[in-house]
Order: structure tokens, then C-alpha cells, then sequence
């Protein structure tokens, strides 16, 4: 019972931090995090120069086409997170409740917790360290990079995920 118990504690504390994350990005400090979003899409901070320019949206003035691009970048990104915080919490409670249950059962129960998992690590991975990192060229700004928190965030979800899906028959005998 005790393995069972971490691993919902742990899917739940996913889920804990995902609504933390939503909420300073929409409500608590909207401003400073879009800021982050519009110098990593504008790639106003890069060591090369205008070599890769042609990427970047720039000249985010309000009512321009990269002004509403810049919103709907960050909103995207605001609704995945909410979205995987909310697969999180539903699958530490699908797991809560199957956690006296026989390991079939508790394997079943991971369904929503291993989706939550998964799409925050796709959103960490795809979003942060391949179209912020790589296509925006994140990596070569030494004030808007974020790449280091983003390969945090994958590991620590990564290892949270595979202790999920380890064998689990605590119940059985």
C-alpha cells in the first residue's frame, strides 16, 4: 500500500504544480511570463545575430498580427497546462480510489495519471526545449532561456512517470 500511496501522492503533486503554474500565468503574474513568451518569439537576445531573424515574430504592438500571436502563443501554452494539471488530479483520483484494489485494478486506474504525465511531458519537451529552444533558438539567449527549468521539469516528470508504471502488485498475495 505504502508504493501505491507515493505514486498518487506524487501524480497529485503534478497536478498541484501545474494549477500553481496556470495560475501565475493567468492571473498572478500574466505580464512578466507573456514577457518571456514575446523575447523568446521576437529572438531579440541572440548571440547570432539576424543569421535565423527570418523565425521570429517581432514588433508585438498592440492590434498587430504578432501582438495577437504572442497571446495566443501563451494562452496555448496556459491551456496545456491546465490540461495535464487536470488529467493529473483525475488520475490521482481514479488512482485513490482503486488503491485497495487488486494490481489489475490499480493498473487500469493509471489511465488518466499516465495522459496528464504525458502531456505535460510533450508540452515541456515540444513546446520549451524544441520550438522555444530550437526553432526560436532559446539556447542563445543568456536572459530568456529557459531550457535548463524545461529539461528539469521533463526529468522530474519523466522519473514520476516511470515509477507509475512500475510493476505493481503490492495487493496480490
Amino acid at each position: 500500500m505504502a508504493v501505491r500511496l507515493c505514486k498518487i501522492a506524487l501524480v497529485a503533486a503534478v497536478g498541484f504544480f501545474l494549477l500553481i503554474v496556470v495560475l501565475n500565468n493567468a492571473v498572478f503574474d500574466y505580464p512578466s511570463n507573456y514577457g518571456f513568451v514575446q523575447h523568446v518569439l521576437g529572438m531579440d537576445t541572440l548571440f547570432s545575430g539576424e543569421a535565423q531573424a527570418w523565425r521570429a515574430f517581432r514588433d508585438p504592438v498592440a492590434g498587430s498580427h504578432s501582438y495577437w500571436l504572442h497571446h495566443a502563443f501563451y494562452w496555448s501554452i496556459i491551456a496545456w497546462e491546465a490540461a495535464a494539471g487536470a488529467l493529473c488530479f483525475v488520475g490521482a483520483g481514479k488512482l485513490w480510489a482503486a488503491r485497495q484494489a487488486d494490481a489489475a485494478a490499480f493498473n487500469r486506474a493509471k489511465a488518466f495519471a499516465t495522459a496528464g504525465l504525458t502531456v505535460s511531458l510533450l508540452q515541456w519537451f515540444t513546446a520549451f526545449i524544441t520550438v522555444g529552444g530550437e526553432w526560436f533558438l532559446m539556447w542563445q539567449s543568456k536572459s530568456w532561456n529557459g531550457q535548463d527549468a524545461a529539461f528539469r521539469m521533463f526529468a522530474c516528470l519523466g522519473l514520476i512517470l516511470v515509477f507509475l508504471h512500475q510493476r505493481d502488485d503490492e495487493l496480490s498475495a
